[in-house]
């Protein structure tokens, strides 16, 4: 992405491999769950590098190759037998740390406004909050897992508290994008997130911390804490 700040493109790289790392340590670091992420990104890499997700007028919308297979994966996880069993060995601790990834995300997202590359309101100072979700990740993890001090409806109030967050920017970010369907962001519409490596933050580090809040929902509901 030429027109972008190298520093930019490679923190951004550096958030996306902490991501891998915290899904590794949450899974003991499985090899075929670490294979799965590393051919999903190396695709997508090369299809955005391609220029294939700024053609942001096609219909059916191309953003759709990036959305939907983390999506399905996620709906066949949790609605398989053998997926369940996955998901109930995670490490819940590395899976809360995951969220501490949210905060060089917000950094991003502000550099990229920055850029005129997002609109503001994708930001925090616009209406994106979420940096909230990462800086109170080690609070959880600590006080809620590693002590044990927090009991379950302070896990579950925090997970649905940081989940509409995160639900917040998705919609907000989806309908910034330029498109028939866009609804926000005319002024500076986001374009950002249609080129490499930024298209790893719709598809794959927003669909892992969405792995990750269901994933605790899931625990806390089966678990008495």
């Amino acid at each position: 992405m030429s027109h972008t700040p190298l520093y930019l493109s490679l923190f951004f790289i550096a958030t996306v491999l902490l991501t891998v790392f915290f899904i590794g340590k949450s899974c003991k670091a499985s090899k075929p769950v670490l294979i799965c992420i590393f051919v999903w990104l190396l695709a997508q890499g090369i299809i955005a590098a391609s220029g294939f997700y700024t053609d942001t007028d096609s219909m059916p919308p191309r953003m759709i190759a990036m959305l939907l297979p983390p999506l399905v994966c996620i709906i066949v996880l949790f609605a398989s037998s053998r997926g369940r069993r996955f998901i109930d060995q995670l490490d819940m601790a590395w899976l809360n740390v995951l969220h501490i990834v949210r905060i060089p995300v917000e950094l991003a997202l502000l550099f990229l406004f920055k850029e005129a590359l997002v609109p503001q309101l994708m930001t925090f100072e616009g209406i994106n909050f979420d940096i909230f979700s990462g800086l109170s990740a080690p609070l959880i993890v600590y006080f809620g897992y590693r002590k044990k001090q927090w009991g379950k409806a302070v896990l579950l109030t925090w997970n649905f508290l940081c989940l509409a967050l995160l639900l917040n920017i998705v919609f907000h970010g989806i309908f910034s994008v330029p498109s028939p369907f866009q609804r926000f962001g005319f002024e500076q519409p986001n374009i950002g997130l249609t080129y490499f490596p930024f298209v790893f933050l719709p598809g794959f580090i927003v669909p892992a911390v969405l792995f990750a809040h269901l994933v605790s929902i899931r625990q806390l509901l089966k678990n008495n804490q």
